[in-house]
């Protein structure tokens, strides 16, 4: 490795651009390479940044995406123009749902080409605009430590989300003098004064209060203090839609996850709550069924709102305590919230509490088939490490690990909130690239696996060890699911024909083990660990097992009765 110009002498735009992320911290690159950022490539020869080449812009966006929504710093991504720029939409996408901190490089034609639809040509302001948090396109490679600073800026603070800059190929080239910017800070805001006396006040008043957990912007130390608040108010505190690591399942506390198919005793609990505690979250359309489970805009609920973005409070409901903070903020000042006395509802959450380890037990859960997936969760929480990182994409299939696996410590979880399918792989590969000592565990159904499993070849390329659990029902199961719902027995463009995924594992140059029994799990999923490469672990199951509790007959004879 060459030495990196010094920062008060001329330097490139890509070398500027590679400063700036020095500077900035970053430790990983995730990037499908274009000639149209060559001289950005080049100038990441001369520095320390890992630079993970991947199979499609996609899972390179999704990659940069899961590290961001782990560790809360902006997630990089490098893609070339046009068609490169298209493919990683998907993640950005993701990103913006999630409330993910991310920063998307895209190369762009030279400056004096524009507007002549030039070879992959695109207006990048116009056609991220709304998919991004900021999109830009930098002329000038002076500006650059202005325009990554405030990147970086925009990317973490407030409400996160992703960043999009058009970086042109003559530009990259260019030489200017600019020195770095400092490493950036995420703008935050505090509770307001007497605000948290008022949440005190209304907490003491309550007779049925229940806090929801969400969003980002959360670290292990606010989880570990609002546990603390929990705990001496007895409070029952649910999480939102894949948000499970915000507070350990096993506490007795938890009383379970506001999502999709949710235990129906937790759906009474919080439509019947007289106060509930939103906090980082928006109750956006999964966890609030719809829409339904608060009026709006005034939720008959008495509702405190903690959120880091002024422009999400209001927005949807009208919170009778809007608290403009992030969850970090929020939860270094519950200290000072005094303990209410008496506490009505402590033996409404024991029972809440049960109820989730009840609903959440996968021992009784019997469907058809050999292979029984109830049988694999409980494998799996016998056998897995607490900070074991579990992603997921789309599908029923993930209804086992967010109903069955019982979440306990913070950055553990990696799924979309955008329902987006595909993104269970490339963020394992993203995460195993991030913590390589950790346990990563993918699920993804057969339909979902396909979208981004070329990204394999990228987990055996960097030799990271992930264990991939491909559950094969020879469908698209949530399509067919609400197809059987709403036109029974009409089949139509749900049915998949499917590869021997052990070959496809062992053609990459990784492991793989065919499953179709329960007792053939454990001896595979052993072996799998054992063989220290990136392993597919095939689980065939029966189709008619489209969710843990009803099959496709079953849905099929119910809507042609109605």
């Amino acid at each position: 490795m060459s030495q990196a110009p010094s920062p008060s002498a001329p330097r490139t735009g890509g070398q500027l651009l590679v400063g700036q992320l020095v500077s900035h911290g970053v430790k990983h690159v995730f990037c499908v390479p274009g000639e149209s950022f060559l001289a950005v490539l080049d100038a990441l020869v001369d520095v320390s940044i890992e630079v993970t080449v991947c199979r499609q812009e996609g899972g390179a966006a999704m990659m940069a995406a899961a590290q961001g929504q782990l560790n809360g710093e902006p997630g990089i991504c490098m893609v070339t123009r046009g068609p490169g720029a298209s493919n990683a939409l998907a993640g950005i996408h993701i990103a913006k749902q999630d409330s993910t901190p991310l920063i998307v490089f895209v190369g762009q034609i030279e400056r004096g080409m524009r507007e002549r639809e030039a070879f992959q040509e695109m207006d990048y302001r116009a056609v991220f605009g709304t998919a991004a948090k900021w999109a830009t396109e930098i002329d000038d490679p002076a500006r650059i430590p202005e325009i990554l600073s405030r990147a970086f800026h925009v990317a973490t603070s407030g409400r996160p989300g992703p960043v999009v800059i058009a970086l042109p190929e003559d530009m990259l080239v260019e030489l200017a003098t600019a020195p770095d910017a400092p490493h950036y800070e995420a703008v935050d805001s505090a509770p307001a004064k007497g605000q948290m006396a008022d949440l005190a006040a209304r907490l003491a008043k309550a007779k049925a209060p229940v806090a929801i957990l969400g969003g980002t912007r959360w670290n292990a130390q606010a989880v570990n203090e609002f546990v603390a608040f929990a705990e001496r108010c007895k409070l029952p505190v649910a999480v939102s839609f894949r948000r499970q690591m915000l507070f350990p399942a096993t506490h007795p506390c938890f009383i379970g996850d506001v999502g999709i198919g949710l235990n129906p005793a937790l759906l009474k609990r919080v439509a019947e709550a007289d106060l509930v505690l939103l906090v980082g979250g928006r109750m956006s359309e999964m966890p609030s069924q719809a829409y339904t489970l608060f009026d709006i805009p005034v939720p008959k609920q008495t509702l405190v709102h903690v959120h880091p973005d002024s422009g999400e409070l209001g927005r949807v409901y009208r919170a009778a305590l809007a608290i403009n903070a992030s969850p970090i903020a929020f939860a270094s000042e519950l200290a000072s919230v005094a303990t209410p006395a008496p506490q009505p509802w402590a033996a409404d959450t024991a029972t809440m509490h049960q109820s989730y380890l009840a609903w959440s037990d996968p021992a009784p859960i019997q469907t058809p088939g050999t292979l029984q997936m109830g049988g694999v969760m409980q494998y799996l929480e016998a056998n897995l490490p607490a900070d074991a990182i579990m992603a997921n994409g789309a599908g029923n299939f993930a209804t086992w690990l967010h109903r069955f696996h019982r979440f306990t410590q913070f950055a553990t979880q990696i799924a979309p909130t955008s329902g987006s399918m595909g993104y269970g792989l490339p963020a394992a590969v993203g995460a195993k690239r991030l913590w390589p000592e950790r346990t990563v565990v993918c699920f993804a159904g057969d339909g979902c696996f396909m979208m981004h499993g070329q990204e394999f070849a990228t987990a055996v390329q960097y030799n990271l060890p992930i264990i991939v659990l491909i559950i094969d029902n020879g469908m698209y199961g949530t399509i067919r699911m609400h197809q059987e719902k709403h036109y029974p027995g009409r089949v139509s463009a749900t049915k998949l024909q499917n590869p021997d995924f052990a070959a496809y594992a062992r053609a990459f140059g990784g492991h793989g083990e065919r499953v179709e029994t329960t007792e053939q799990f454990g001896p595979a999923y052993e072996r799998a660990v054992a063989s220290k490469q990136p392993a597919i672990i095939h689980c065939l199951i029966d189709p008619e097992t489209i969710t843990p509790t009803t099959t496709i007959s079953k849905l099929r004879a119910a809507a042609l009765k109605n």
